[in-house]
């Protein structure tokens, strides 16, 4: 029996899955294996019944969600209507990526597998559930699992075992290649161009939004740069409520932009047209033409930490035997323990990387550029304003991301340190972005307290929140918010006063630094049992958590634990679950964030 094509469906919120689903294209095309690969939404999922040989790579975000791209896709197989065996004759795996720090690690890819099961599939092997949180990333269980799934492909395909394959350092095709045009016509900044055409607004077609206002809101002695900024939306017909996101693509700075021209021989100001080598479909965020300039600034992530597949492609270019041998042991299975300390650990960027292996660099040829670097993703800040207060306006709170490794050059958060950089006071800037719905739904009724616990940035959809609620006259209002000291980043105080003053906001602070034992928003929840037991149990209050997810979402769960046992005089796996029953029914939400 002949192979069929292997189709590649992934659904991928940051770039990981993606890269992961490409990365078993280049192993299918070694083993001269014919494959396609689509996001799953980009898939007519109604052809699935007519497949042989799928692979589904997943991720999972926010609270157990399917990523954006695959949405479309999970609503259909869920349908109650399809027949039991539809997916009969189709042999399948599904890899999932996830975080084992959240609560629903890789619940996606679990629930996905059952209901392919369900449906008659033959899956060929254990789901794979990879964890970003493991010493080696999620390549250790990617690496066995991809070993074991070909074993199974071989073994239902023995005619595949005939084939001589690839060699491992023979560069494959390009997905693209560039056609330089012999006219530098100066042209008009193509991403603007391109947005000001749009209406329905999306990551394709985001709308310049008009920067007004770029302000530090922390102490200038304080560590930490915060900025509340805010974008005039007027014309976009944009709407949003409390708990939405706002969607954007940063820039690379100049300097990288520059860097990398030079190091690959690249003139800026050269305009090209894409042609797929295959099937696939231009990047829409790409113009045509589209000058050197705007892909690298705009479009290819250089100053990202290059995953393991960066430097498998790189070691086929590279002719100097010290550096192919140094990218080769980095693409390897064993090396991904050097790997780890030469580029996760000091968060190395790419462009650094090329740096390093300056013989290799020189060899690359544009045609690979879309290959090697994967599309900047955007970055997702919640709203910090209502359209009620805020009229054509749309406000964030964004903590600027700058720390040191051992690496000299500081290592800088590239979203937030482009946000801070723009200056309306030095001319009109326009950042292109779209708004998408957020995971956190306040209620509707009148009278239903919130009790809403925002340490740090994560108050900013809070602020949303509380600015919709007063204008929709909610009163009941409860605010658990910490930092590290009242002078030098306590966020939004005299709109808390304010509030607070027209009784519509009952505040508790948590200022951990202000005094020698540190004290944080679960400190102030274990402190307030009473109050609390008599809103969500008296009054059917809602709770909201919102911030960092490394130890604050937890220890605020465990403190409203504490609450439950306290005053309802209930035992721990009581509590347990009746935090559990209202996380079911809505009455309390997370949004939280690595």
């Amino acid at each position: 029996m002949s192979p069929p094509t292997l189709l590649v469906l992934y659904g991928s919120q940051t770039g990981t899955a993606q890269d992961t689903a490409q990365r078993i294209v280049r192993q299918a095309q070694r083993r001269r294996l014919r494959v396609q690969v689509l996001p799953l939404d980009n898939y007519n999922v109604a052809n699935l019944i007519s497949e042989s040989l799928v692979v589904f790579v997943c991720a999972t975000t926010g609270q157990g969600d399917p990523p954006d791209n695959m949405k479309n896709f999970w609503r259909f197989l869920f349908k109650k209507s399809l027949p039991a065996g539809s997916l009969s004759r189709l042999d399948c795996g599904v890899l999932g990526l996830g975080d084992s720090s959240y609560p629903k690690f890789n619940f996606v890819a679990k629930k996905l597998h059952k209901r392919l099961l369900n449906l008659g599939a033959n899956v060929l092997l254990p789901v794979g559930l990879a964890d970003d949180q493991h010493d080696l990333g999620p390549d250790a269980v990617i690496d066995p699992w991809l070993t074991s799934f070909w074993e199974k492909v071989f073994a239902l395909y023995p005619s595949l075992t005939d084939v001589i394959p690839l060699r491992e350092d023979e560069p494959l095709p390009p997905t693209y290649t560039f056609h330089f045009l012999d006219d530098v016509n100066k042209q008009t900044d193509e991403r603007l161009r391109i947005l000001t055409e749009q209406t329905v607004h999306s990551q394709s077609h985001p709308f310049p939004a008009r920067l007004l206002s770029n302000k530090r809101v922390t102490e200038l002695s304080h560590f930490q740069d915060v900025r509340h900024i805010e974008f005039d939306i007027s014309g976009s017909n944009i709407e949003f409520a409390a708990g939405d996101v706002v969607s954007m693509c940063p820039c690379n700075a100049p300097e990288d932009v520059q860097q990398f021209c030079q190091m690959l021989g690249l003139d800026p100001e050269a305009r090209f047209i894409l042609r797929a080598t295959d099937k696939s479909a231009v990047p829409a965020r790409l113009p045509q033409p589209c000058t050197v300039h705007h892909l690298v600034e705009s479009y290819l992530d250089i100053a990202a930490v290059p995953r393991r597949s960066f430097f498998e492609l790189l070691s086929t270019f590279a002719t100097n035997e010290l550096e192919r041998g140094k990218l080769l042991e980095f693409s390897s299975a064993s090396g991904q323990s050097e790997l780890h300390s030469y580029c996760n650990l000091p968060r190395r960027t790419a462009l650094e990387v090329l740096a390093d292996f300056p013989h290799t660099t020189s060899e690359l040829k544009a045609d690979y550029l879309l290959d090697l670097f994967p599309e900047i993703q955007p970055r997702f800040f919640s709203i910090a304003s209502s359209l009620k207060a805020h009229p054509h306006r749309l406000q964030i709170l964004v903590a600027v991301v700058c720390y040191k490794t051992k690496l000299s050059k500081p290592r800088r958060g590239l979203c937030s340190t482009w946000l801070a950089s723009l200056d309306p006071a030095q001319g009109e800037v326009y950042v292109p972005l779209w708004v998408k719905k957020g995971c956190l739904k306040f209620p509707k009724e009148k009278d239903t307290p919130v009790i809403l616990v925002g340490p740090g940035t994560g108050v900013a959809p809070f602020r949303a929140a509380l600015q919709e609620r007063l204008a929709e006259g909610k009163t009941a209002n409860i605010l658990f918010f910490g930092c590290r000291s009242e002078s030098k980043d306590f966020y939004f105080r005299s709109e808390w006063e304010e509030m607070i003053k027209a009784g519509y906001l009952t505040l508790f602070t948590a200022f951990s630094r202000d005094q020698e034992d540190k004290v944080y928003v679960q400190h102030r929840v274990r402190e307030n049992t009473g109050l609390l037991w008599d809103l969500i149990t008296n009054k059917s209050a809602c709770c909201y958590i919102a911030g960092n997810a490394k130890q604050m979402p937890a220890s605020v769960s465990d403190a409203l634990k504490e609450v439950f046992q306290q005053e309802g005089g209930v035992s721990a796996e009581e509590a347990d679950e009746m935090l559990a029953a209202m996380e079911k029914t809505g009455r309390l939400q997370y949004e939280t964030w690595s």
